[in-house]
């Protein structure tokens, strides 16, 4: 009876050490999303609103991942140097399209709903941004990349079925498609944004 409860014991140990290294999608979801809030609703300028809401995308959203995604099939025909250019400067071009999009929200309640879990590398969270007198409730879906169960990273978000990701990627086809495919400039049209 003593050996079958110790060895009950070192179990749920074990369990509950495991679990301490894995984050479930919907609580980091839930988590990132009270950390931005917490960061909008304080009494700071907006620059330094936007220098923390960087920090929060740093370290929860898988930019490069996005990055290459949105570049299409033309990231096939990059050599290494062009690659490693592109990834500096959409890191910019994101981070600087994020925090200034966000920084005009006062009070972003957001409830995560639920989630789905697609396969061992996504699962999609799905949440509610709460209505306001200035605005209706939207719904938010989240891709999550769960490769790394300790790292979990945000891919994508889907804001009333349209995917923020999708969108970029045809953006860049657009401009690409209509200047002979020639990545440079791409990349002067990024850095024109960021640099303004």
């Amino acid at each position: 009876m003593k050996i079958n409860k110790f060895f009950i014991i070192i179990s749920i140990y074990f369990l509950s050490i495991s679990n301490l290294y894995s984050i479930e999608p919907d609580v980091f979801v839930q988590s990132t999303v009270n950390r931005a809030s917490k960061v909008l609703s304080e009494n700071l300028s907006k620059d330094d609103k936007i220098k923390k809401l960087k920090q929060i995308a740093l370290e929860t959203v898988d930019i490069a991942g996005i990055g290459f995604y949105t570049l299409g099939p033309i990231r096939k025909t990059l050599n290494q140097d062009q690659k490693d250019e592109y990834a500096k400067i959409f890191q910019k071009y994101f981070l600087k399209s994020f925090s200034s999009r966000l920084s005009e929200y006062t009070n972003p309640e957001i409830d995560v709903l639920g989630k789905e879990i697609l396969n061992q590398k996504y699962t999609i969270v799905n949440s509610l941004l709460k209505e306001t007198s200035e605005r209706p409730e939207i719904k938010i879906d989240w891709r999550i990349y769960t490769k790394d169960p300790e790292n979990p990273l945000i891919r994508d978000l889907i804001i009333e079925g349209l995917s923020l990701a999708r969108t970029q990627k045809e953006e860049f086809s657009s401009i690409l498609k209509s200047n002979n495919d020639d990545i440079n400039v791409l990349f002067k049209s990024l850095k024109e944004f960021y640099n303004n």
